[in-house]
């Protein structure tokens, strides 16, 4: 189980990549049921990051997945091409969200929006280390 305490630690963690790299993000922290337990956007963060990196966290935890590895699973001709039309849409194939493991077991998820796929999943890289 996250906690809001675990919660904020991973947002700080992965706050201090986006600044380490001078972009600022929309970061989300979701439980083991996809639901919200935190979230942050930096200041000057893409408003419209901020729903993508909700929906990011949704999507790896729903499918226990990174959104990176989906998205790359889900070109055309590929074993989950159209993914991203189910879920009335929720589902995000954009680099930037990764499920959070506590003793084997997926216990929640980050989603990172506001950089390109490569920023996005270093700062959710960072947040999930913080966990």
């Amino acid at each position: 189980m996250i906690k809001l305490a675990d919660a904020r630690r991973m947002i700080a963690a992965a706050e201090k990549k986006a600044e380490e790299i001078k972009q600022p993000m929309n970061i989300a922290i979701v439980d083991e049921g996809g639901n919200l337990i935190a979230f942050e956007r930096m200041e000057n963060a893409w408003l419209g990051s901020i729903d993508i990196a909700q929906k990011k966290a949704w999507t790896s935890r729903a499918f226990d997945i990174t959104t990176k590895d989906l998205g790359a699973n889900s070109q055309s001709g590929d074993q989950f091409f159209g993914i991203h039309a189910s879920n009335n849409g929720k589902v995000m194939i954009f680099a930037g969200g990764i499920p959070l493991q506590k003793d084997g077991k997926v216990v929640g998820a980050i989603g990172v929006s506001g950089g390109s796929g490569e920023q996005d999943h270093s700062v959710a890289e960072a947040g999930a280390a913080a966990l």
